[in-house]
């Protein structure tokens, strides 16, 4: 860890307001990124990130500084993104199938092309929210099944089916974001 890093980290133990101020300038870009594609919209976003936030400077003198800092502010994040969307569990958690535009058929594949990360980041929000924050745990933070399972309090099997699902609506709105593309550039 860099010196700068590191005198941050402990003027904010030593709750430092400037300190506090420079550490959250250095991160926040990666921090609402993170709660972005666990939230789906950045109104949530920004509410998860500013909670986020508060855990850290709470409990920073838990850091500790032989662990990697942007391993541990990431994990903070999606801890309070995954408090987040279970305190609002009971608005929508599974969505109808018919809803959520479930495509029929096997292909687990995406489709070809190359999407920027804003587009990808689109995509991924527009998924219903059981789908989103199953992929992003699977896909993203590289959670296995029985994890997430325990971590949302769901079965094994919702957990799989969720990324099933999320996969196919993605593949569907990604061939709906080339179609647009292609039809764009005749």
């Amino acid at each position: 860890m860099n010196k700068e890093l590191t005198e941050l980290i402990d003027g904010c133990k030593r709750n430092q307001a400037k300190a506090q101020e420079i550490l959250y300038k250095k991160f926040s870009g990666l921090t609402y990124g993170i709660c972005l594609r666990y939230a789906g919209n950045s109104f949530d976003a920004e509410d998860i990130m500013q909670e986020g936030w508060i855990k850290v400077f709470r409990h920073i003198d838990m850091y500790s500084i032989d662990n990697s800092f942007e391993g541990w502010l990431r994990r903070i994040m999606i801890n309070t993104a995954i408090t987040h969307y279970r305190r609002n569990l009971k608005h929508a958690y599974h969505e109808d199938v018919d809803e959520a535009g479930w495509i029929e058929g096997d292909d687990d594949g995406f489709v070809g092309g190359e999407f920027s990360r804003e587009e990808l980041l689109k995509a991924i929000n527009k998924l219903p929210n059981g789908y989103r924050m199953v992929f992003n745990m699977y896909v993203v933070e590289g959670y296995r099944h029985k994890e997430i399972a325990e971590i949302l309090e769901i079965d094994i099997n919702t957990s799989k089916s969720q990324l099933s699902r999320a996969k196919k609506v993605l593949q569907k709105e990604l061939e709906l974001m080339s179609a647009v593309y292609l039809q764009g550039t005749k």
